[in-house]
């Protein structure tokens, strides 16, 4: 298994089969009366993040300790060294000094998991990096998408909105590609990158065109914090050319499902109707990442040489 999981550019299809593969394994662990394994006794963890998170880093904490792994959480805050001046660099060598067995960051800026990688023992992994990539999220979504089709070749997915600002867009459409699937970015032409062209997706600017032939409709977050300037006119505009409700969820096919990565703008991206409607798996995803980053943790610490899941 790799060190350091710092993009999906680095798995191929048998490694991204291998982890979810082990996340079903491990998701078992979560039925038993005692949810804990034995397997990263003795390990620490750190959560180093730079970024506000709920669902990631509370799912990596739980991940790390349903393993049995010490943790440890840092966040950048008023109360941290960070607000004293010390550098990123500095935090490094201060957890490398410390001895901890895995870092896993989240960084508003795009490389610094890569740099962080190349001044500690430890293994990184990528919890986001500004707009960069998220290869946990598109990992715990591809999870979620086996577990209702059983072949990704072929399989049809939309990925809609802001593509621009969105490190989660590009880990899944790698992860997409490499495992099979059709993937077509959908979103107003401002927030869809010139680049997207090579990512081997398809791109399209009306989702009314596309919304009845797709297996999965992939909402994404209209992330206004990170837009310098006003991108479309509005978000009444937004919601009613690149929204889902309940109207275009009624073209849908009978199968296909909805997925967001959260928090969710309701009523902007996603109507509330449609985030609580049957065809949505929007809490599996928030489920199913704690198995996955589990079968991370498991495979990158050690634990596939320890021994099985018993």
């Amino acid at each position: 298994m790799i060190k350091h999981l710092l993009s999906m550019d680095q798995l191929a299809a048998e490694d991204i089969i291998r982890i979810l593969d082990t996340a079903d394994s491990l998701r078992q662990v979560t039925d038993r009366p005692i949810k804990k394994l034995a397997t990263l006794r003795g390990r620490t963890v750190c959560n180093l993040f730079y970024e506000a998170s709920t669902r990631t880093r509370i799912s990596f904490e739980l991940a790390a300790k349903r393993l049995s792994a010490d943790v440890i959480n840092f966040s950048a805050d008023s109360k941290s060294a960070v607000a004293k001046g010390e550098s990123f660099k500095d935090t490094a060598w201060t957890l490398e000094a410390m001895g901890v067995d895995a870092i896993i960051v989240r960084h508003s800026s795009s490389g610094a998991p890569h740099q962080l990688a190349q001044w500690v023992k430890a293994s990184v992994l990528n919890a986001g990096d500004g707009s960069h990539e998220h290869p946990t999220q598109a990992l715990l979504d591809l999870f979620s998408i086996r577990e209702h089709f059983k072949d990704f070749q072929g399989l049809r997915v939309a990925i809609v909105g802001d593509i621009l600002h969105s490190r989660v867009a590009r880990s899944n459409v790698r992860g997409l590609v490499t495992l099979g699937a059709d993937v077509t970015l959908v979103g107003p032409p401002t927030l869809i990158p010139r680049q997207a062209t090579t990512w081997g997706a398809s791109i399209n600017y009306d989702l009314d065109e596309v919304i009845e032939d797709v297996d999965i409709c992939y909402l994404l977050r209209v992330q206004q914090e990170r837009q310098s300037e006003q991108l479309f006119p509005s978000l009444r505009e937004y919601a009613a050319l690149w929204g889902l409700d309940s109207r275009r969820l009624a073209r849908m096919r009978p199968e296909s499902l909805v997925m967001h990565p959260g928090p969710m703008n309701r009523g902007v991206e996603i109507a509330a109707e449609v985030s609580e409607s049957p065809r949505s798996i929007i809490l599996d995803q928030v489920a199913n990442g704690l198995a996955v980053r589990m079968s991370l943790l498991y495979l990158m610490l050690g634990g596939r040489e320890e021994g099985g899941l018993e």
